[in-house]
Formats: C-alpha cells, sequence, structure tokens
C-alpha cells in the first residue's frame, strides 16, 4: 500500500478526541507518552524522554546523545499551541512533517549563546531569525503556537504573543515532505549543563482544511492566480496579465508589451525601467522572470521616484544572462553583478541557481527594515543586514530611501534574437509591519 495511504489510514485512527468545540485536539495527556514515539521520524537517537511534573520532557542520553520524540500521527496541514521551558543553554526545536524518506522543516528552539527562536532549517537554513530570542524568557514556561500550511509551506511561528516567523518556502524549493510526523527536540552533543532539559506541556492541535496553504492557482501556462487563502494572507497582485495598470515607465515610457499575460520588454524603446505607482517600504515580493542571451535587467526595491539610479537610491537584484556575458562581451563579471545578486554590494551565495536561457526562474525577495533575503529558484542567495554593509559601489544603505518604489530595469542589450529580451509574470508582493 503506498505510503500516503497508510498514512491517511493510521492519521484516521489515532487522532485524538477534541477537546473543544472549535476543532483542537490534545495531543498529550499529561500524564503518560501515549500517543508518542522515538522512533520513525527521520532524526532517531538516543536522547531520554519522559514525562515529569505534567510535561514530555526530554535530556541528553548516554555520551551527549540528543534525538526526537514524535507524535504517532502524521499531520499535514494544522496548527499547534504548547508550552515551553528549554534550560540555558540547551538546544530544541519543533519539528513538522517528519518522515523517514523525505525531509520536512524545523523550527528552532536554540538557547544557547547565538541561538536563535523561530528560525527555520531543513539541512540547512531556509530563514534565519536573530530577533527572536527577544521574546523567549528564561526560566520560565513560554507560550508558543506555530502553524504549517499548503505547499510549498507557509510557517508561522508565536512567541508569547508575539509573532517571530511568516514566512512561504519559495516556489522552485526542493521537494519538501507534504505530510508526516511532528517531532520534539534534544538536539544533543552541545555544551549544555548536566541534566539540562526541554520540557513541554499543554500540547494542542488543530487539522486546518484542505488547500489553507494554496495561495495560487496555475494555469496549464503557468500563470498564476490568487486563492481566498492567499489574499487571506495579504498577498496582492501587482501585474493584471492584461496592462500596465499600477506601472509607470520612465522617461517616454516605450519598449514594453503585454503579451498573453506576459510582461515582455523590448529591443526597441527608450525607457529605462518600469515602476509602480505605489511606494512599498517592508515587504516580499515574488516574481517569475526569463531571459534571452544577452539580456541585462534588474529588480529595483525602495528606489527614490524623486532621485537618481534606482539602483543606488535604493537596492537592485541583479537580472543577468550570466550563461553568456563573459563569452559574449568578452568581460570579465565580479562577483556581485551576476543574477541574483545584490547590485554592488553582495554576491550571489550560489551562481548556477539561474536557469538556462529561455526558462522561467522564480525570485522571492523579502526587504524588511534592514534586512534583506534573497532566493532564486529555491536557493538563498543571501540573508544580509544591509546597514552592516560595505558596499562597493553606491552609497551606504542607511543612507538610502526607507520606502520608494518597486522598478523592473530595461537595460537593453545590443543584440538578441526576436524583438523582446526579458519576460516578466505572476508577480506578486504582501506588505510586511
Amino acid at each position: 500500500m503506498p505510503y500516503l495511504l497508510i498514512s491517511a489510514l493510521v492519521a484516521s485512527l489515532l487522532v485524538p478526541a477534541p477537546v473543544s468545540r472549535d476543532g483542537w485536539h490534545s495531543l498529550f495527556d499529561g500524564e503518560t507518552l501515549a500517543g508518542w514515539t522515538t522512533t520513525g521520524g527521520r532524526y532517531d537517537g538516543k536522547a531520554v524522554w519522559g514525562v515529569e511534573d505534567g510535561a514530555i520532557t526530554g535530556r541528553e542520553g548516554p555520551g551527549r546523545a540528543g534525538g526526537l520524540i514524535y507524535t504517532e500521527t502524521t499531520w499535514s496541514d494544522f496548527e499547534m499551541s504548547f508550552d515551553a521551558w528549554v534550560d540555558y543553554p540547551f538546544d530544541s526545536g519543533v519539528f513538522v512533517r517528519m518522515r523517514p524518506d523525505q525531509d520536512g522543516m524545523q523550527f528552532t528552539l536554540d538557547n544557547r549563546p547565538g541561538g536563535e527562536t523561530g528560525a527555520l532549517y531543513s539541512g540547512g537554513y531556509f530563514l534565519h531569525n536573530p530577533e527572536g530570542e527577544s521574546h523567549w524568557k528564561q526560566e520560565a514556561w513560554n507560550q508558543v503556537r506555530v502553524r504549517v500550511a499548503g505547499n510549498p509551506m507557509h510557517l508561522e511561528m508565536w512567541v508569547n504573543g508575539t509573532k517571530t516567523t511568516d514566512y512561504r518556502l519559495p516556489d522552485g524549493t526542493r521537494p519538501l515532505a507534504s505530510e508526516g510526523l511532528i517531532g520534539l527536540q534534544v538536539h544533543g552533543g552541545g555544551n549544555a549543563v548536566e541534566g539540562a532539559r526541554a520540557a513541554f506541556r499543554n500540547i494542542q492541535l488543530k487539522p486546518l482544511p484542505a488547500g489553507s496553504g494554496e495561495y495560487w492557482s496555475q494555469d496549464k501556462a503557468g500563470g498564476m492566480r490568487l486563492t481566498a487563502a492567499g489574499a487571506r494572507a495579504g498577498w496582492e497582485s501587482l501585474f493584471n496579465g492584461k496592462d500596465l495598470t499600477g506601472w509607470q515607465g520612465a522617461g517616454e515610457g516605450s519598449g514594453y508589451e503585454v503579451r498573453e499575460g506576459v510582461l515582455a520588454f523590448l529591443v526597441d524603446g527608450s525607457s529605462p525601467h518600469l515602476f509602480t505607482a505605489q511606494d512599498h517600504k517592508n515587504f516580499q515580493l515574488r516574481l517569475d522572470f526569463k531571459i534571452a542571451r544577452g539580456a541585462n535587467s534588474g529588480l529595483f526595491l525602495r528606489a527614490d521616484r524623486n532621485s537618481g539610479n534606482p539602483a543606488y537610491s535604493g537596492r537592485e537584484v541583479q537580472i543577468l544572462d550570466d550563461h553568456h556575458w563573459e563569452e559574449d562581451t568578452k568581460s570579465k563579471l565580479k562577483p556581485w553583478q551576476f543574477s541574483g545578486s545584490l547590485y554592488g554590494s553582495v554576491a550571489p551565495a550560489k551562481k548556477d541557481a539561474l536557469r538556462p536561457n529561455g526558462d522561467w526562474n522564480t525570485m522571492v525577495v523579502t526587504l524588511k527594515g534592514p534586512r534583506m533575503i534573497t532566493v532564486l529558484n529555491g536557493t538563498i542567495l543571501y540573508d544580509v543586514n544591509t546597514e552592516e554593509l560595505k558596499p562597493m559601489q553606491g552609497p551606504p544603505f542607511a543612507e538610502r530611501a526607507a520606502t520608494g518604489f518597486i522598478g523592473l530595469q530595461r537595460h537593453a542589450p545590443g543584440s538578441v534574437d526576436g524583438d523582446a529580451y526579458a519576460w516578466f509574470r505572476n508577480l506578486y508582493l504582501r506588505e510586511m509591519p
């Protein structure tokens, strides 16, 4: 029997009885480990688990061994609420969608010097969260709530009533499990004092309806439309697929055309960039793009509409034909000129994230205060505090606009096949506080 069918059958047999009318279930009876197991979730170990003072409590095992304890029930989309106590210094976390054959995701509860609360980790960091620890109380019970929905997952976390994490994995992210066990962690192998513990109590879960995290529907041509869930999550379309409503062309405004739901940048025309009619400050932006050989474009963020070059009055994420540029132009690119780079400042962590010319790419950029995260085709290119950077071109970011337009650069190449060289579609944005 296929794994998913087995999981569905097991879930139907093991779902705990509801304890309230609004759909919440208790995952822990406060006295025993009934409904929990230490095997079968990919990160099995020799940590010691038991029930102490009404809480599931984990400590390092022999040889400072760590390990997880998992629910016996698989879950997909859900909200989960619990109280957590993590001694200092000690490393713990909450794992979701755990399977023996596929990765899930971890919300970190790393209560050590330099540790992070509410970061997202799965074989590497998807999201750092250095500010999360400011909401964690030492030597006390902390109320934690997590929400997991959709595929790619939208992951949210609240600590003591404050949202610390709100992140949707970018389209194109390597496949992660769509359902699985929930795990509580003892990391092990750290610098914890002998007998340090991670404890969890009042563990409640509310299953979410199917599709709760699906923010877009997609047609056969790749066009995306917001679902009701996407709209509730705050996403809005920046491009209607029909015309340039909400956008303006710099200069004479020529060089753009909407073709079958796609925004084409034409070789002929004089406008240097297309920009939004509204300014934006803190936001997450996703878009698809593809380029022709020799293309040179870019994404402008928080650019000052009353100033000069938007790459330096705001920020530019480079879009360039990395595959042929040096060969065709007989030049050498600087590290901060490759696609996805923060132009003039930060090189992409991976240079081969850009797909071949003519293939669609997905870019997601999160900009909140001085922090900027750029993801290309599911690969995190950088996660930086821009005010700590020393740009190699342009003024310090602290001197640049704090709010401004979003723009698409039309930096036309000398020669391409056809009448267009760059195409954009599926532009969506959600404002962040």
